[in-house]
């Protein structure tokens, strides 16, 4: 075989093979992959800020994912976002009571949903509301709370100085 030929050759495949890299990678961190689109329930959150939230997001309880944000709109009447959620039917015994919150992948990741399971002994049912949510948090607003609340060096000594919210347990 001519050695020139043989190059052509060795160089096409290392460029299908980087293309086929860069497929994979594309579906891993879209959330396309694992995942499967069978039958769902919607269940609606209402939150003051979804930040950078997309359709498809995922919706996770400890870190597994159960399902997707099928859409968001704004409540004309509240001024909230209305976050409506397409869980797995699977996962069919999460509490009424549970606890959702928007979360970021990362540090500067996509955003998600997750789920928190309250006691309840009733269960998410289709078109259930979950009514303790928690906003995104906004990187501007974490840093404006850094600059104003941590410059004084009266209130660095606080325990909620830096934190910048309630604790709990």
């Amino acid at each position: 075989m001519n050695p020139r030929r043989s190059f052509a050759a060795g160089t096409g495949l290392f460029i299908l093979l980087g293309f086929a890299a860069l497929a994979y990678l594309a579906t891993q961190t879209s959330s396309v992959a694992n995942f499967s689109s069978g039958p769902t329930y919607d269940v609606v959150a209402q939150f003051d800020n979804v930040g950078s939230l997309k359709d498809r997001a995922p919706v996770k309880i400890a870190g597994v994912r159960v399902g997707s944000v099928k859409s968001i709109q704004l409540d004309n009447q509240s001024m909230e976002a209305k976050v409506t959620l397409a869980i797995d039917t699977r996962y069919n015994d999460i509490p009424d009571d549970s606890f959702a919150k928007i979360m970021t992948s990362g540090l500067l990741g996509d955003q998600f949903v997750a789920l928190s399971p309250g006691g309840s002994p009733d269960v998410l049912k289709n078109g259930s509301r979950i009514v303790n949510t928690q906003s995104a948090m906004q990187l501007e607003d974490l840093i404006g709370k850094f600059l104003v609340g941590g410059s004084s060096p009266a209130k660095s000594g606080s325990a909620g100085a830096a934190g910048g919210g309630k604790s709990g347990g």
